[in-house]
């Protein structure tokens, strides 16, 4: 038996850590998986040591709030792994954290591997150099990132992204929506506030508000809440409740993200991973992210691009409207959804647009991940 120790640190890391084990599984089924894991990967059999809640933390002023905390749980975790005597340690995104485990990890001579580069191409690219003293390989999922590794003489494969895998070419909107038993609705919105429950907290007000002022504009228009944890659905469910003298006809769901985006005629989503799947699935929509002003005011300082979602990053261009912080306003919101609604020729210069980033990232990934993974616990 061999044991791989595994971090995730939030929800788009499970996803990419249970088909990463469903991958491997596939060739090898004498492998034991350990660490920190969400419910996808529980799924798929990784003992988690802590819930992957612990480390998602958003913006700079609530990480240091949660540092001890961290500090303390990430040494805990070293030694529990340590421990385990892994044959090999993948940490999936989460740099922040990871990075520090995987270089004592191989400092031990214990082979490491990171998948999902931290946007170095975005902001501070000093970062390599701590890179390349903690992993031995790193799984990019964007084809631009291998050079920038390359050129710093770290091994990096590019495996393209699993979610253009499972999201056909031509999703089938209206399967979607009958799943939904959505019958009656003149235009269908899907809005996503973030995985994290810090994200849920500063963008359900908002969302809300905005759903409030495009009622107002479209008449018979439903809205869909896909919520990743129950944590997440208490904490936008209590926002909404305050609200009960509006009347919006709003359907909120646990889990269910992807049926909520392919039944949508346009998606309002906070900057992550979200706005990829989003893209994925052909959608129009409009980029929302608050935190707190400390946070913001460090993060704008330290930015090397002008634009935040992956849409926009993997085109290089604004292709989507992005409202951040100051900008997320539910005038700002509501205005740019009427305007993408109606321009039919914005939204099929979209399609074509989104088509291409599907076939970018359309790798086989499951394969690429055992050619290079599989390599380091013969």
């Amino acid at each position: 038996m061999k044991t791989i120790a595994i971090v995730a640190g939030e929800s788009s890391g499970d996803l990419l850590g249970s088909h990463l084990i469903k991958a491997l599984r596939l060739n090898r089924t004498d492998l034991k998986f350990i660490g920190v894991a969400g419910p996808k990967m529980m799924k798929e059999g990784t003992a988690s040591y802590f819930p992957m809640e612990e480390l998602s933390v958003r913006g700079y002023f609530e990480a240091l709030r949660k540092l001890f905390h961290l500090i303390k749980l990430r040494k805990n975790l070293l030694k529990k792994i340590l421990d385990a005597k892994p044959d090999l340690f993948i940490g999936i995104d989460a740099p922040d954290f990871n990075f520090w485990i995987e270089r004592q990890l191989k400092k031990k001579g214990i082979p490491v591997i990171h998948y999902v580069s931290p946007s170095i191409w975005a902001w501070r690219r000093s970062r390599l150099k701590k890179i390349k003293k903690s992993i031995d390989h790193m799984l990019t999922i964007f084809p631009f990132e291998k050079n920038i590794y390359s050129k710093a003489n770290i091994q990096a494969t590019f495996v393209g992204h699993p979610l253009a895998e499972m999201i056909p070419l031509h999703p089938n909107k209206k399967k979607a929506q009958d799943k939904l038993k959505i019958i009656k609705a003149s235009r269908v919105i899907a809005l996503l506030p973030g995985s994290r429950q810090g994200e849920v907290k500063w963008h359900a007000q908002l969302l809300i508000d905005s759903a409030i002022e495009i009622s107002k504009r479209i008449r018979d228009v439903k809205f869909l809440v896909p919520l990743p944890t129950r944590e997440t659905y208490e904490i936008f469910s209590k926002t909404l409740f305050k609200n009960t003298q509006a009347e919006l006809d709003i359907q909120l769901l646990i889990g269910h993200a992807s049926i909520a985006i392919n039944a949508a005629d346009a998606v309002i989503v906070a900057s992550g991973t979200a706005t990829l799947e989003t893209a994925l699935y052909k959608k129009p929509m409009i980029v929302i992210y608050k935190m707190s002003t400390i946070s913001w005011q460090i993060l704008k300082r330290m930015r090397y691009l002008p634009y935040v979602s992956i849409p926009n990053i993997l085109l290089n261009k604004f292709l989507v409207p992005e409202l951040l912080q100051n900008d997320a306003t539910p005038e700002n919101i509501t205005a740019k959804t009427i305007e993408i609604l109606k321009d039919s020729s914005y939204r099929k210069h979209l399609l074509v647009q989104f088509t291409k980033i599907h076939f970018q990232l359309k790798q086989n990934t499951s394969d690429r991940l055992n050619k290079v993974i599989l390599k380091f616990i013969k």
